[in-house]
């Protein structure tokens, strides 16, 4: 059981480049390792082999690369020499591999839910390769118009037919060389890329796959579990928020199936 003292860190990391083939359980192995060599006094579970207790988001399908995944760490009582919260992201990234860069952090309290149970949606940024344009966006318009979408999934080892298409949020072509912005439901069964791609049609070929940004919702309101906060960047639009959902996002940033203001939506 922990101790009134101990606190939870929740950490904002991306994951691009190379690292992106590293499976989520090496992924878990090299935070293990970069957390032993920080100062901060991390919580250890009891027993003969005692873990740290780390609790991680939503896995990220290996060769996806992300903007924005996240992790919560439990800590001992604050120690004197312990990082400031300010400099932790980029202590962090320095005992990191290439490509996981951490872009935030801060205390959270300890009555928020895990990140597996809180995330309602991901968007995700998709290359598609094989159709032409016009072609996508025909096949786009005909899964959103389609009142059942069933694709084949395996399930522990089973080939099960899932509907998918409750679970399609939001979709649309960014641009005319095979790019999607799409808005994917997690519960109660999350949708993959792979199974967005199936359910397109034959001969889609899957590029680029980024998740770009996770979103809580609660009470009416719509917010991200720690976005970056960095002046300029996309996340800074969830910044103006009301005062008991610090993260909200706004009316002025783009729906999860347009285009950002100015650009056209690619990288």
């Amino acid at each position: 059981m922990l101790a009134e003292e101990e606190r939870r860190l929740r950490l904002r990391f991306t994951k691009a480049g190379k690292v992106r083939f590293t499976s989520h359980r090496d992924v878990a192995r090299m935070w293990e390792r970069a957390l032993r060599r920080s100062r901060l006094p991390v919580a250890y579970s009891q027993g003969f082999v005692p873990h740290p207790l780390v609790s991680f988001g939503l896995a990220l399908p290996t060769g996806c690369e992300s903007h924005g995944e996240y992790l919560d760490v439990r800590l001992g009582p604050a120690a004197p020499e312990e990082i400031p919260m300010a400099q932790l992201p980029a202590t962090l990234t320095e005992l990191l591999p290439v490509g996981i860069d951490v872009t935030g952090a801060a205390l959270v309290g300890k009555a928020e839910g895990s990140l597996q149970q809180e995330v309602a949606s991901c968007d995700w940024e998709l290359e598609v390769l094989g159709v032409p344009g016009e072609e996508l966006q025909e096949r786009v318009e005909m899964v959103l118009a389609a009142p059942i979408l069933t694709v084949r999934r395996e399930r522990k080892g089973r080939q099960t037919e899932d509907d998918i298409r409750p679970a399609i949020l939001a979709l649309s072509v960014t641009s005319p060389n095979g790019h999607l912005r799409a808005e994917l439901a997690t519960h109660p069964r999350g949708v993959r890329p792979a199974d967005l791609l199936a359910a397109l049609g034959t001969g889609t070929v899957p590029g680029r796959a980024c998740r770009t940004h996770q979103w809580i919702e609660r009470n009416g309101a719509r917010f991200e579990p720690l976005p970056v906060s960095e002046p300029g960047t996309r996340a800074d639009a969830t910044q103006h928020a009301r005062r008991d959902f610090p993260h909200v996002r706004d009316g002025n940033q783009p729906d999860p199936g347009g285009s950002p203001p100015g650009g056209s939506g690619e990288r």
